[in-house]
This record gives C-alpha cells, sequence and structure tokens, in this order.
C-alpha cells in the first residue's frame, strides 16, 4: 500500500495544547494510534467551543466526524506536551476537513499531521444537512496570522 502524503497548509487559526499522559502511551513506550485520535478529538472540541459551540449544537445541528486521516512524523512520549493546530478547509455543501497538526512544544519536532471531516446533522432527519451561515460567519472572522 502506496504511504500517505499530506501536505499543510502555510498557518493555522487555532491551537490547543495537551499534555501526553501514561494512559496514552502504548506497550511500545509512545503515543498510542487510538490515543492520537483523542488527542485530535479534545482539540477538535477545544476548536469548536473556541467559536462558542457545541459538537452537540453547532449553530443549531450536531455535527459528526465523517472520515479521518493521521500520518505520523515521529513519536510522542509521555510527559511531552502537543500542540494541535487547526484549520477549517476545503468546505462544501454539507461540511468541512478540519485541517491540524500535532507538534511537541517541549522539542518543535512534528509528530503528526492530516484532517479530520465534518459534517452537519439535520436533527430531526439524522441525515446530512446544509453548513449553517451562521458557522461559516464565524469561522470567517477566525484570526488569520
Amino acid at each position: 500500500m502506496p504511504r500517505i502524503q499530506f501536505s499543510l497548509p502555510d498557518h493555522f487559526v487555532f491551537a490547543a495544547d495537551i499534555q501526553i499522559y501514561i494512559s496514552h502511551v502504548n506497550q511500545g513506550g509512545h503515543l498510542d494510534n487510538a490515543q492520537l485520535l483523542t488527542l485530535v478529538s479534545e482539540a477538535r472540541v477545544r476548536f469548536f467551543k473556541s467559536l462558542g459551540y457545541k459538537e452537540g449544537n453547532v449553530a443549531g445541528h450536531p455535527i459528526v466526524v465523517s472520515d479521518m486521516v493521521a500520518q505520523y512524523k515521529s513519536e510522542g512520549f509521555h510527559g511531552e506536551t502537543m500542540r494541535v493546530s487547526m484549520i477549517p478547509q476545503d468546505y462544501n455543501k454539507y461540511g468541512f476537513d478540519l485541517v491540524y497538526r500535532m507538534e511537541c512544544l517541549d522539542t518543535a519536532r512534528e509528530v503528526a499531521r492530516g484532517k479530520i471531516g465534518i459534517v452537519f446533522i439535520d436533527r430531526e432527519t439524522r441525515k446530512v444537512a446544509a453548513v449553517p451561515v451562521e458557522f461559516l460567519e464565524r469561522a470567517a472572522r477566525l484570526p488569520n496570522p
């Protein structure tokens, strides 16, 4: 199988610092695959919170993760603090990609990169819904370094 190749954007608009706890580490002594997703999910929740939303109610709609990709660049270890930087990109009718980079603050090395597909759901029908205009307006006001 060919390896995933993933380019990063020039800048990010949000960042969350999250420490790797012992429960995030596998028997190999480094950040576990499933726990990488846990840390990225925590950063995703904080991203929506920074916009004033909970994932169960983003401008009147719940959101779901439709897909995700991760490319490892190095190992993460217990006690290190990761900065998970994010930016929403590639909007479509029903959602967008939340692109992320995880880097170790202690050593400045990149640990992982990837993206999370986000879609909006109609609460009544439980089917995909159009991206709410209110969300697009708030996302457009994110800082642009």
